[in-house]
């Protein structure tokens, strides 16, 4: 069967943010491209993802004229609470660095930037099947995929970007014999809940106790998420919802008597975690993104905003190597993103070991964290720290 064949300056797969993001970007510099998914858009919308964005990520959706909606239906935080030892501790971001995290769902972020490029006139294709990618050492790689009624698409392109998240299959064409992957498990996972209830914070409150880490975090006025330390091979049908709020109350528990507000709970899960970098991140005209590329624990709310870091580089070389015909421009991109990467990687590492219980963790354990914790809290310089990781390292050129 002949393919209906499309011809493209740049072939992205994968549609979620990073991949409609180097999209709207390449756009604005007039390069074409193409992008396409297996999920459909509506299947993509219903992925409840929180969201916690760097202050260069909204400055990135707003500036290039995704939209301005984070600054309406957003939520500007300007710090956040380390629980421990049964007292609160406030990180003061807009008072230590003047900048805030904003509280706005990945779902969001990937509306906007859907309906950016529907608005733009772009090409981006949902749900397609069978996605595959071929002659990546070539100087026209391609995606084929099937459509509709059995169709099958052919896409060539002078460069093919891997946005596919962290199954990538674009990542297994680098080959084995020059490729490094670096991974950490740990041995723990998040349980999550949605709840109906108002908030019991104003910001967010990263809880640390015996029992286990603790996240309180917010959506809404009534719709309210919430995370605690679980084995990862806990089952969610274990966990009733009363036992849910008895262990959530109990770790946040304090002499200053703070409580959470309860409601129904409308949605549990397991989410296990882990940290994972992919070297190279380019090979020839094939070049990775966002979770195709790396996966961070979410304790650091670093993942989405890494992917927006990710290709705002990738977008600017690969305007001077197509532009300027400078194709050794690329060469920047890989060492360039990693630097922040790795940052991102220590900063979420960090963040994931001072907070969470290890299951083989001693007294001895559990007061050097406290100690850590109190240095952090205690220190200009370390709750600096804290706040300059948390809301971004800022971008350089």
């Amino acid at each position: 069967m002949n393919a209906n064949v499309t011809n493209t300056t740049v072939g992205i797969v994968g549609g979620g943010p990073a991949g409609l993001m180097l999209s709207h970007l390449l756009a604005i510099a007039g390069i074409p491209s193409v992008v396409v998914d297996n999920r459909t858009r509506l299947d993509i919308e219903r992925t409840v993802r929180a969201g916690i964005l760097e202050a260069d990520s909204v400055r990135l959706l707003v500036d290039t004229g995704v939209s301005d909606r984070v600054h309406r239906d957003g939520v500007a935080h300007d710090g956040i609470d380390l629980r421990f030892g049964g007292a609160s501790h406030r990180i003061a971001f807009k008072a230590l660095i003047g900048e805030s995290a904003w509280l706005y769902p990945q779902t969001d972020v990937f509306i906007d930037l859907a309906d950016a490029r529907a608005r733009d006139g772009g090409d981006v294709r949902f749900g397609v099947t069978n996605t595959r990618v071929i002659d990546v050492t070539r100087d026209r790689p391609g995606i084929l995929y099937d459509g509709g009624n059995g169709t099958a698409h052919e896409i060539r392109c002078d460069y093919l970007v891997g946005a596919d998240g962290s199954r990538s299959i674009c990542r297994l064409e680098v080959p084995e014999s020059i490729r490094t992957h670096y991974f950490r498990e740990y041995p723990f996972a998040w349980f999550g809940i949605l709840t109906e209830a108002p908030k019991s914070a104003t910001e967010l409150v990263y809880n640390h106790s015996a029992r286990g880490f603790a996240l309180i975090s917010q959506r809404t006025e009534t719709l309210q998420r919430m995370y605690f330390q679980c084995d990862p091979s806990d089952r969610i049908d274990a966990w009733s919802d009363d036992r849910i709020w008895d262990e959530l109350q109990t770790r946040v528990a304090g002499a200053d008597g703070f409580s959470l507000n309860e409601g129904p709970i409308t949605s549990k899960a397991v989410l296990p975690f882990r940290s994972f970098v992919a070297e190279p991140m380019r090979y020839g005209r094939l070049l990775l993104a966002g979770d195709a590329a790396h996966t961070v624990p979410p304790t650091g709310a670093k993942g989405l905003n890494l992917a927006l870091a990710d290709v705002r580089v990738l977008a600017e070389l690969l305007e001077r190597a197509i532009l300027s015909k400078d194709d050794d421009a690329l060469d920047e991109y890989g060492p360039r993103a990693l630097e922040r990467v790795w940052k991102a990687q220590h900063f979420s590492y960090w963040m994931t070991t001072m907070l969470h219980t290890l299951p083989s963790a001693t007294d001895f354990d559990l007061r050097r964290q406290l100690g850590e914790l109190s240095s952090v809290a205690g220190s200009v310089a370390g709750s600096t720290y804290l706040a300059e990781g948390y809301t971004g390292w800022p971008a350089r050129s």
